[in-house]
């Protein structure tokens, strides 16, 4: 059993508190899908006004994306997670209370603005508290998100057939569990050394290339909306059967987010991905228009498949396009795309009153074909991800490039690199690419700079002393595109060869993004020596 596997469930209590708190943060997005139309009947109102629900929640969900960097990096993520929580009691409760829809919609922002303090700050809350390692902490992070976005329809619908307020109720009663238990448990953390500038996001989009992959997601967003606030009424089903169609959603958004999504992506670039998967995407609302209430509920549940790929390729485009910081990036990102929230709930249910319910699902195919045609006419301003090709630079054919994972392999592969460049008199480049794992809500590094940085620097005393010729190069690349970045360093210098360890199997990243060795092998020309270095004990 890897140190990865034996450390996932021995946690701090913190963190499984946080973790909890997640699964009920995450839940809110499907958990008033079953209880839409109950909703709707037992406050006298239409499906649009119903639907405002998500509009109210979105808007300031939307709005607060450029705000709550500011406040977390002044606060801390203790007083900001427990700020996000309080709300969400509080909104969530009394939502249950109101009497109109105009109260409901006012209440369910409030929760909103719960929401988006909670959700953005947990996730550095979970990494500084847990045990493990990085990895271990996006592992808890996703298991979460999962679990609450499959798991939100169906408390939904469990709680909602017995009355719409209950959902509602239920929430608040989780989320001051989960309030208690993170007040006792999570100990007070530092403050960010850097704090986030108020207009930091906002001036972020100025990129050209993050703009456009926050436009083209807005009209992603817009098709996936239509989907989550508008099916439900279109359905006509029991909340439990609501509750468990989107459950199928929520699985199938999961899986394929945190299983799939790494796979394509490293071997077609997003651009492929993205369009494929929207096309899909268009041609299921499509196909909305001419099946039976049977046919609507798969289409919706095969919907969670594309929308799960196509929210880790956009959340990589757009953390990675722009030289901003990606926190930053991150907030004015979000605060495009999930405005397609506050849009597609509201415009969505009001043509179908006026127009019908197909040209609603037309409008909203079409929405999932532009998306894709954003990025393809402003394909220039996305750099690599776009198409651009990578400017040719200096060749170094006499040179060995030396790749450290900062893993159990080093010790081998820098012993390796002294006995091959002694002997064959060549300089060595050491090589090492400082990743990061692109999560729904942003992004997390697998490893600090500083610990990077004291990587390369170990590496270059140790082959100096050995009498070699060293240079030395830390780069940055999403941990999907680990193997690409480095091929991209061997196809511009065209060194004499590449020394590089195989690392241990079965960690998470292994199982996310596969052997790095193994993807060389296959991408690499003939022309390219490869000398890999066995870990200890294998």
């Amino acid at each position: 059993m890897s140190e990865q596997k034996a450390n996932f469930f021995d946690q701090p209590k913190a963190v499984w508190a946080t973790a909890f708190a997640c699964v009920v943060g995450f839940m809110s997005i499907g958990l008033v899908d079953p209880i839409l139309v109950s909703i709707a009947e037992g406050l006298n109102a239409s499906p649009s006004q119903v639907s405002l629900l998500f509009t109210s929640y979105f808007f300031v969900t939307s709005i607060m994306m450029l705000i709550t960097g500011f406040v977390s990096s002044r606060l801390g993520g203790r007083k900001t997670v427990l700020l996000g929580a309080v709300l969400i009691v509080i909104f969530s409760a009394l939502a249950g209370t109101s009497d109109s829809v105009a109260e409901l919609v006012s209440f369910r922002a409030g929760w909103g603005l719960g929401n988006a303090f909670f959700v953005v700050t947990a996730l550095s809350v979970i990494v500084a508290a847990s045990r493990g390692g990085t990895m271990t902490a996006i592992l808890i992070y996703e298991a979460a998100l999962g679990l609450g976005i499959s798991v939100g329809p169906l408390l939904g619908a469990a709680l909602g057939a017995h009355s719409w307020r209950y959902p509602f109720f239920g929430t608040a009663t989780l989320m001051a569990i989960a309030f208690v238990a993170i007040a006792l448990w999570l100990p007070e953390q530092p403050k960010p050394a850097q704090k986030t500038s108020l207009t930091a996001p906002i001036r972020a989009l100025g990129h050209s290339g993050l703009l456009t992959a926050s436009c083209s997601a807005f009209f992603y967003y817009f098709a996936f909306f239509t989907i989550l606030a508008f099916v439900p009424f279109v359905l006509q089903m029991s909340a439990h059967a609501v509750g468990l169609i989107f459950f199928g959603w929520g699985l199938m958004l999961a899986l394929f987010s945190v299983f799939v999504a790494p796979r394509l992506q490293s071997r077609f670039s997003a651009l492929q991905i993205v369009s494929v998967c929207l096309t899909i995407q268009a041609l299921l609302l499509v196909a909305m228009t001419q099946l039976s209430v049977e046919g609507i509920a798969v289409c919706v549940v095969l919907s969670g498949s594309v929308n799960g790929i196509c929210n880790t390729v956009y959340t990589e485009i757009a953390l990675e396009v722009s030289d901003s910081p990606r926190p930053v990036a991150s907030a004015g990102y979000n605060f495009v795309r999930w405005f397609a929230g506050v849009v597609a709930p509201f415009v969505v249910p009001l043509l179908a009153e006026h127009f019908g319910t197909a040209l609603a699902f037309y409008v909203a195919a079409a929405a999932a074909l532009v998306a894709p045609l954003v990025l393809f006419v402003r394909r220039s301003s996305l750099g690599h991800y776009g198409g651009e090709q990578q400017t040719a630079g200096d060749v170094h054919k006499d040179e060995l490039i030396v790749a450290l994972a900062g893993d159990s392999t080093d010790n081998a592969v820098l012993e390796r690199a002294i006995q091959v460049a002694t002997q064959s008199r060549q300089p060595v480049r050491v090589l090492h690419v400082r990743t990061f794992e692109a999560l729904a809500e942003g992004a997390l590094d697998t490893e600090s700079l500083a610990r990077s940085e004291q990587l390369v620097s170990t590496a270059r005393a140790r082959l100096e002393q050995a009498g070699l010729s060293v240079s030395v190069e830390v780069l940055e690349a999403a941990a999907v595109h680990l193997t690409t970045r480095i091929l991209e360093q061997i196809e511009r210098l065209k060194p004499a060869g590449v020394i590089l360890g195989r690392g241990p199997e079965r960690t998470l990243a292994h199982i996310l993004h596969g052997s790095l060795v193994d993807g060389l092998n296959r991408r690499a020309g003939e022309d390219i020596e490869l000398m890999v270095v066995p870990a200890a004990g294998q």
